[in-house]
């Protein structure tokens, strides 16, 4: 059995980086998120075709984290606030509104984490899994 080598997603980390170069030029961030992915919890009657886009500029939002595993922030829509939980893996794409530049990423990325992930476990399952002996008694004298 040959020893395969995952690596933590780049999805992360290069959104961090776009949104802070973005940031630094002066533009506004949005970010581009496919709401359909499980947990996503985003404010659905500004959904359209099953994506949202939201404005990350630091005036617009209150306590952005943007963690490995997901971005959170607080934000008004319509008026009312609204707590934002988008995991990494419904993060399609993050760009400058004024331009357009920015990253969009592939929405399989995390598809092919997952299937290994899942080969993997399966993997581990069978090996770690005892092998069912028929009971036995022996007297001893």
């Amino acid at each position: 059995m040959s020893e395969q080598i995952t690596f933590t997603p780049t999805r992360p980390y290069l959104a961090r980086a776009i949104y802070e170069w973005i940031c630094d030029n002066q533009l506004t961030p949005y970010l581009l998120v496919d709401a359909t992915q499980p947990h996503t919890d985003v404010p659905l009657q500004f959904v359209k075709d099953g994506q949202i886009v939201l404005n990350l500029a630091p005036h617009a939002i209150h306590q952005l984290h943007m963690s490995n595993e997901a971005i959170t922030f607080s934000a008004r829509f319509g008026g009312v606030a609204k707590e934002i939980y988008v995991p990494i893996r419904a993060v399609l794409g993050i760009y400058a509104r004024e331009n357009g530049q920015g990253l969009f990423f592939d929405a399989s990325e995390y598809a092919e984490i997952e299937d290994s992930t899942a080969a993997s476990i399966d993997e581990t399952k069978q090996e770690t899994e005892p092998t069912k002996k028929k009971p036995s008694l022996r007297i001893l004298d």
